[in-house]
């Protein structure tokens, strides 16, 4: 007889939502849509999705995950 662990009874989306990695990705998603704002207001117009997460990689991604580990 196999035991089930908690996840066996779980479905598969609540699984991905407790994940500490998709966790993150919500973070920094969140950091990246806040930047894109605040460059779009800065540029009089929507920068896109893209080039805010290009930008926001180059200049703030390594100061934000070091600030996320402390």
């Amino acid at each position: 007889m196999t035991q089930k662990s908690e996840s066996d009874s779980m479905p598969h989306s609540e699984i991905i939502a407790r994940s500490s990695l998709y966790q993150e990705f919500l973070a920094e998603r969140e950091e990246i849509l806040k930047h894109k704002w605040l460059e779009s207001e800065k540029a009089g117009y929507d920068i896109g999705f893209e080039r805010a997460l290009l930008d926001w990689i180059r200049r703030h991604r390594d100061k934000w995950r070091a600030s996320r580990k402390d």
